[in-house]
């Protein structure tokens, strides 16, 4: 019996051992996932400067801890609203595609902390939005807009920068202008589809004028052929298109379901002569 109690305790001891020996190497090891980089923060040096690749790694427990970044390319929404050079109130919005300069983590922590990009993008993305806009007027921002797009893209590129925070891409995602811009611009556009209108309506009608001027002038010149025929060689010609109209509205009467012939000297059925 006293055997057997010995034995439990020495199981007893020997699993608390590997308990707080596991515990104790769990503590000192960490792992960095892919498309995450760390830091480690000492608490007597502060945060150091080397960067740690994914994989395991170690730290002093209760003196080291890792801080992890994730340095993946993020996508973020910014939206200002702001005047145009025409005094015109616009709503834009732009995504950005960012992600932290790996070299700079240390820098980026120390003087942004994790949240960075809440921090940056939101400010430089208004102030850069706001001063390239009020260089175009409203209708200039609608014609050229990936000119205003590309020099918002370099511009915001070149603020973040100076963050170390690196723009995979910037585009404008919305645009939009106040009511009496947008009242403004239906207006322009029905004016201009009635002037387009009205000018399809003139060239008609001049055309129309056009087709009876030439039909006149070849009525005229029918009738002066006609006139100088018939001069020449008498009444022959009219009583020729006079036989060619009887021909042709005889042709036509002959088809005409509708059409009874009666002779001309009495109803050869009633024997009623007419009068």
């Amino acid at each position: 019996m006293n055997f057997a109690n010995k034995l439990l305790n020495r199981l007893g001891v020997l699993g608390l051992g590997l308990a707080v020996g596991s515990t104790a190497l769990t503590s000192t090891l960490y792992s960095v996932d892919g498309g995450q980089r760390a830091l480690v923060f000492d608490r007597f040096s502060g945060v150091r400067p080397e960067i740690y690749n994914e994989g395991l790694h170690f730290v002093f427990p209760g003196i080291q801890w890792p801080i992890f970044f994730d340095i993946r390319t993020a996508p973020q929404v910014i939206t200002s609203k702001t005047g145009t050079k025409d005094l015109q109130t616009v709503s834009i919005d732009i995504r950005i595609l960012y992600r932290p300069d790996q070299e700079f983590l240390p820098s980026i922590y120390l003087n942004l902390g994790k949240d960075y990009q809440d921090r940056v993008l939101p400010s430089i993305g208004n102030e850069v939005l706001k001063s390239i806009v009020a260089q175009y007027t409203a209708e200039q921002l609608l014609i050229e807009r990936e000119v205003v797009s590309r020099e918002i893209r370099e511009r915001l590129t070149q603020r973040a920068s100076e963050f170390h925070i690196i723009l995979e891409d910037v585009a404008i995602t919305h645009l939009a202008f106040g009511p009496e811009f947008t009242q403004a611009c239906e207006q322009k556009q029905v004016a201009q589809q009635d002037a387009e209108r009205a000018k399809f309506v003139v060239m008609q009608r001049e055309q129309e004028r056009l087709a009876a001027v030439i039909r006149a002038e070849g009525e005229a010149e029918a009738a002066k052929l006609i006139s100088d025929a018939i001069k020449t060689f008498g009444m022959g010609l009219l009583e020729i298109r006079k036989i060619e109209a009887a021909k042709g509205i005889a042709a036509t009467m002959a088809h005409s379901p509708n059409v009874t012939y009666i002779p001309g000297k009495g109803n050869n059925l009633l024997n009623i002569p007419l009068s």
